[in-house]
């Protein structure tokens, strides 16, 4: 043969053999239009959201009488106190001043009291000292520093306050200050930051079925308790006020607790249109469970206190947008004014950054001598601070380290006891089906799946053949904007099966094709492989949006939209594997055996969808985490975990119970982790599979339900094996 002709041809093999080892299943480089594919999770909330305020707006049009906005004041009232959870019984203070510090106009009391029995609050009472009787007091809500209202930012505000004659109390939210929860002792400092401190046992709060704001209220409301507690202070007025997170605190506390006579919210009132628009939802306090899907804004927080006094305190160029506040403000004005109070409802803006300015400083100690009748220069003065270990109430400057009291996670993880106590109790007294039944129900409903009825038109996207199997792209519409890109491989031979694996990666379709062996594997077997990804996974995420909760790669900040709306991301996703089976039945064969599998976290998706849809016979979760509960009881646990987590799923149903609801149908389990990610190990009980093994017991299938530990290299086999 010419050797001109040979060399072509060596190339032609090398390029056939190059394209066998990766497999091209690259879809947005070519569809330009979905060049924001990435995005598609949050949009989708966005979406979702933007639908929810608008219908609250409509909500809102409907008012026109004075009872009419005397009705929707008791509704928000209501619904902000359902959303937070119950607040809990009113328990003794213990109330203790731990050392005192004299200036030549004023004092500082150091103080400890427990908001909940072992859960100490730390703070300080600034008391003027000229007074004449009782005198008004204002309670101080720091912003998110690290070392609470201890900041030199926080200590100027609140000294000149009690300058001018006011009573202050300072109080240490959760996770700041002296009230680190994830304090290393060695290392002097909470291993997170404070919106971290906030919302990585906040999540677990959520999971159990409530807002974590709770607790920032509840603080919030037994520091007007002491307050009420000292003679000096008029029960009659008081006021409250804090800049960012205290801003948050104080238009919460200050919309649930009446005895708050004046609010001034700074640097944190805007709409959550435009939250979601730019930074996105915060930290967890900030969020309020389905806030949205309730109709909730922030302008009910304002319009519940109406007429009560309130200043909203903003600067044109902070995080929170000012076009938000402005629209909040003409919205709240238009409240104040139908209930006899709008001269009440003030707004004070200065051209700057989220900060504390001297035009807005002077604005909040005018509105208070105004309103809580304490006359005097409003004039920001300059003030001596103190050093922040000067201001500490415990010994050691830390609780952790002096007291060894509550957190938020022991708080919550006595509650989740009580939870997997009950739905414990459920599963031995209900019958078996009905069970059955009610958790297929409600892991519909907290996750917030719906049944799709428009599934639009498939496209098909290019075909590759290879020497042992064919690759055919295509595009399924999703329930948004979106494309789902998914990747048949057909096995080419006399033998091909009429199974088709439906294969779900963590880390999405491009490393289950090009880096993972699996999908070759189940080829060499005949079956078909269906590659793809859903919303917020591979070509489909993570998106722009990280958020100040951002933890190891996971935003915490998206799964939060998704708590406000009632829409979970597990409900987000289970549609979309709805829509590939979909695509399946009706354009690749409506004679063909669906099985599912699923590496990692998503576990928890492919578990609902196989409950919400029976055409999916086998179901295999290769290194899934295994319960709801595990993380929820963990001091320690794998944040990437919680996108596939369900908030207030525990009391109702856990992935034990979905496992047992998929029952008869093959399922089997393959290097479980624990909550930390660590392998789980041949646990002697398998205590998380123990209700589901029961119930594949008593259905005389035990041989379906299976749970694995296997070394990695021996794991394919385990697959085909469980394929057969």
């Amino acid at each position: 043969m010419n050797k001109f002709f040979l060399f072509p041809f060596v190339i032609f093999l090398i390029l056939i053999k190059q394209g066998q080892s990766q497999d091209d299943v690259n879809f947005f480089d070519y569809w330009k239009f979905y060049s924001d594919i990435e995005n598609s999770m949050y949009k989708s909330s966005c979406a979702l959201a933007f639908q929810q305020l608008d219908d609250r707006i409509a909500a809102m049009e409907q008012l026109h009488s004075k009872s009419d906005y005397l009705n929707r004041q008791k509704l928000v009232k209501e619904k902000l106190l359902h959303m937070m959870g119950p607040l809990p019984e009113k328990t003794p203070l213990n109330a203790r001043v731990t050392d005192i510090i004299k200036k030549d106009d004023y004092r500082i009391e150091k103080v400890i009291y427990e908001s909940l029995p072992g859960y100490y609050v730390t703070a300080a009472l600034f008391l003027p000292k000229k007074r004449k009787g009782k005198v008004p007091a204002i309670i101080y809500a720091s912003g998110h520093s690290a070392n609470g209202f201890r900041s030199e930012t926080y200590q100027h505000i609140i000294i000149n306050l009690v300058k001018k004659g006011f009573v202050v109390l300072a109080f240490d939210p959760i996770g700041q200050g002296e009230r680190l929860q994830y304090y290393n002792e060695k290392e002097g400092k909470s291993r997170f930051g404070p919106t971290i401190e906030h919302s990585y046992p906040g999540a677990q709060c959520y999971i159990s079925g409530y807002s974590p704001t709770k607790y920032f209220v509840w603080d919030g409301m037994r520091s007007v308790d002491y307050l009420l507690s000292r003679k000096e202070v008029d029960p009659n007025r008081i006021g409250m006020t804090g800049r960012s997170g205290g801003g948050t605190q104080t238009a919460y506390i200050a919309a649930i607790d009446d005895r708050i006579l004046a609010a001034a919210p700074e640097c944190f009132i805007t709409s959550m249109e435009y939250v979601l628009k730019s930074i996105g939802p915060q930290d967890a306090e900030q969020n309020l469970f389905h806030m949205l899907s309730e109709g909730v804004d922030h302008a009910d927080l304002i319009e519940v206190r109406a007429p009560k006094p309130t200043l909203m305190i903003t600067t044109t160029r902070d995080f929170f947008s000012i076009q938000g506040a402005r629209e909040t403000f003409r919205e709240a004005k238009g409240f104040y004014k139908a209930l006899g109070g709008e001269e009440f409802m003030n707004m004070v803006e200065d051209d700057s950054i989220h900060a504390s300015t001297k035009k807005n400083r002077e604005a909040m100690y005018a509105f208070f001598q105004k309103y809580l009748d304490n006359p005097g220069s409003s004039e920001d003065i300059e003030v001596d601070v103190l050093k922040e270990e000067e201001l500490y109430s415990t010994n050691t400057g830390q609780l952790a380290t002096s007291f060894k009291g509550e957190t938020i996670f022991s708080l919550n993880e006595k509650l989740v006891r009580d939870q997997v106590a009950k739905l414990k109790t459920d599963r031995a007294s209900e019958d078996l089906d009905d069970h059955i039944v009610s958790v297929r129900n409600s892991a519909k409903n907290l996750s917030g799946f719906k049944y799709q009825e428009n599934f639009g038109k498939a496209v098909f996207s290019g075909r590759y053949v290879k020497s042992n199997y064919v690759l055919e792209k295509y595009l399924i519409p999703g329930d948004g904007d979106y494309m789902l890109p998914a990747a048949l491989f057909i096995p080419v031979g006399k033998n091909k099966s009429k199974e088709i694996v439906i294969l779900l990666d963590e880390k999405g379709m491009e490393h289950a094709a090009n880096k993972d062996s699996l999908v070759h594997s189940i080829l060499k077997q005949s079956s078909s492989v269906l590659l793809f990804d859903v919303r917020g996974i591979g070509s489909l995420g993570p998106g722009y949006l990280k958020g100040d909760a951002y933890i190891d790669n996971t935003s915490y900040n998206q799964w939060f939209a998704g708590i406000m709306t009632n829409k979970s991301i597990v409900g987000m996703r289970v549609e979309d594997i709805v829509r590939i089976i979909h695509f399946i039945k009706t354009e690749v064969g409506d004679n063909e055996t669906i099985s599912a599998i699923s590496t990692g976290a998503c576990g928890s998706e492919l578990l609902h969808a196989a409950v919400f849809n029976d055409n999916i016979q086998k179901v295999c979760l290769i290194n899934p985490f295994v319960s709801f509960a595990d993380i929820a009881l963990s001091h320690e646990y794998t944040p990437a975990f919680i996108p596939s987590t369900v908030a207030g799923a525990i009391e109702k149903y856990d992935l034990s119970d979905l496992m047992a609801a998929i029952c008869p149908r093959k399922l089997m389990i393959i290097n479980p982790l624990k909550s930390d990610g660590s392998p789980k190990g041949k646990d002697k009980e398998w205590h998380y599979f123990k209700f589901s093994d029961i119930v594949y017991t008593q259905k005389s299938v035990k041989e379906n339900f299976k749970c694995l530990v296997v070394d990695d290299n021996l794991r394919d086999d385990a697959v085909i094996r469980w394929l057969k």
